[in-house]
């Protein structure tokens, strides 16, 4: 199988699988990416995934740049189109169902039930970049207070991104 093919295949699968926003794959891309293709360690991931958050665009620039790491130009087209092409046909088709339901029981009682799952899954993404990145203790202490600072106080995220990396560079 090609490395293309791999990409295509993958990327496709995740697109299908992110329900409730692009970070609810992250777990199951970083397993597929640095585990079972070994295209990459967890810590380029986490870099990568990083560098994607900081960007402005959507919160899955890290598939494109994945697609970079693995195959240049032709993996960043491939991987690009196999994520966001497949989900955005299938919402396309959903979403006029779902708008003509608005007012029914069980389309409250879905999304009611949904969002434990997606919060669930996001906090399991944030987690496992965190493993990937909180190399030492220290570390793994700037990742709780910016994680702390992020919850708690009113910060834009990428204030407390510089503030972690110039942490992460200043004491690292």
């Amino acid at each position: 199988m090609t490395v293309l093919f791999s990409l295509a295949l993958l990327f496709t699968e995740l697109s299908l699988l992110a329900f409730g926003g692009g970070n609810t794959i992250l777990p199951e891309m970083q397993r597929a990416v640095v585990d079972v293709h070994h295209w990459m360690s967890a810590q380029e991931f986490s870099a990568l995934f990083a560098l994607a958050q900081a960007a402005p665009g959507p919160n899955m620039m890290i598939v494109p740049l994945i697609g970079w790491q693995v195959a240049g130009w032709s993996g960043l087209l491939v991987s690009s189109l196999a994520k966001f092409g497949p989900s955005s046909i299938v919402t396309l088709i959903v979403m006029g169902g779902w708008k003509r339901y608005k007012d029914r029981a069980w389309r409250q009682v879905i999304q009611r039930g949904l969002v434990p799952v997606t919060v669930g899954l996001v906090v399991s993404s944030g987690l496992l970049i965190a493993e990937a990145s909180a190399t030492n203790a220290l570390m793994g202490g700037i990742i709780v207070v910016c994680t702390l600072l992020a919850m708690n106080k009113r910060i834009h995220p990428l204030w407390v991104l510089a503030a972690g990396a110039l942490l992460g560079l200043v004491l690292g």
